[in-house]
């Protein structure tokens, strides 16, 4: 299969945007495309587009199609920006994508914005490709290493997606993966459901099928098994949000991975490009804002409906019964070996020292 990223200007109309609708993963691979900002904006909050750096990559974007429908006009593309901003709470990469935007667009005639917008949405793509290539980069002598000494296949297991769906290509928990695979190293994925959304399921699984890496499906309640009967060498996750003191902020569920592991003596990295660290607080518990999102998203589960050939809904629960349904928790930074950034392996009481 040809490789993909997840977000592209149409060919020959560079006045429309199309990205891959992940609600449909992974039975339909379908673009969906993006004519202004509102849709943009609708496309972040629906989650047709998630994860921390494409939110950003996206948002960009999305300024750059609101230049075009407001022919340059500053005051308009602010405001749209400000919109944009709002579109999820968590996720840093947006406001940090944002605060690009807003210093181009204050620097900029009115005449070159459009231009300079669109140039500025194509640069932070492909940083973030970049990014984590070079995240990836150094997060294979972990693998190597493990290898080296066992002899036998690597046993990762990751949480939610933190691949190359949530970012544009190579991912940040999944470029140590791919680049390991890639370089003839044997691994093996253990893909955690993630639950209410099943981005693991949907998302990970997809990804890892389409680029030949093994792997096995598991719900989410099982991590702790597999480590305390040593089928676990590595744990690579990804991050919304970090924070100075290097607690990250990732997909619900990934504090108790983190428990686990640290119970079990296994290494547990956090795969954080640089923008997506928040030098503005420390405390990531009682600081980081957690998205609270709809309890429909615990109550029905989406899928294939074999006998129709459609992606229905099915009710799992009393239909009277109120769910709660947090989007994300904090891992404290003690319970991290490191995070692995573009720049290098940092210990988490050195990432101060990166600002």
């Amino acid at each position: 299969m040809q490789k993909l990223t997840t977000i592209r200007l149409t060919d020959g109309n560079p006045q429309m945007l199309e990205v891959i609708d992940q609600r449909f993963l992974p039975h339909q691979l379908i673009w969906h495309p993006l004519n202004d900002f509102r849709q943009t904006d609708t496309a972040i909050k629906e989650m047709i587009v998630r994860g921390a750096p494409l939110i950003g990559v996206t948002a960009a974007y999305g300024c750059y199609l609101a230049s075009l429908e407001f022919n340059g006009d500053r005051v308009k593309i602010l405001e749209a920006a400000s919109i944009l901003r709002e579109s999820r709470p968590t996720a840093i990469n947006l406001m940090w994508a944002i605060d690009k935007v807003v210093e181009v667009v204050n620097s900029t005639s009115e005449v070159e914005m459009t231009l300079a917008l669109l140039n500025l949405a194509n640069d932070i793509k492909n940083q973030d490709i970049e990014t984590c290539f070079k995240i990836g980069q150094h997060g294979l002598p972990l693998i190597e290493e493990i290898y080296n000494r066992k002899q036998s296949t690597v046993n990762i297991l990751t949480h939610c997606n933190a691949g190359w769906l949530g970012c544009v290509d190579w991912g940040t928990a999944t470029s140590p993966i791919y680049q390991a695979h890639l370089k003839g190293i044997p691994v093996h994925v253990w893909v955690d459901e993630t639950r209410p959304r099943n981005q693991g399921f949907n998302l990970t699984a997809w990804e890892l099928t389409q680029r030949g890496v093994p792997h096995t499906l598991v719900v989410d309640n099982t991590g702790g098994h597999l480590m305390q009967h040593g089928l676990v060498d590595i744990c690579f996750v990804g991050t919304d949000r970090t924070t100075i003191k290097g607690d990250v902020a990732n997909k619900i569920g990934t504090y108790l991975k983190a428990l686990a592991a640290f119970d079990n003596h296994i290494p547990f990295y956090a795969c954080v490009p640089m923008s997506s660290i928040d030098f503005t607080i420390e405390d990531g518990i009682n600081q980081i804002p957690i998205e609270m999102r709809h309890q429909d998203e615990v109550k029905y589960i989406q899928g294939l409906d074999e006998k129709s050939g459609n992606i229905t809904q099915i009710l799992l629960t009393p239909s009277t019964s109120l769910a709660a349904n947090y989007g994300f928790d904090v891992t404290p930074a003690r319970l991290i070996t490191a995070i692995i950034t573009e720049n290098g392996i940092f210990k988490t009481d050195e990432i101060e020292g990166l600002r």
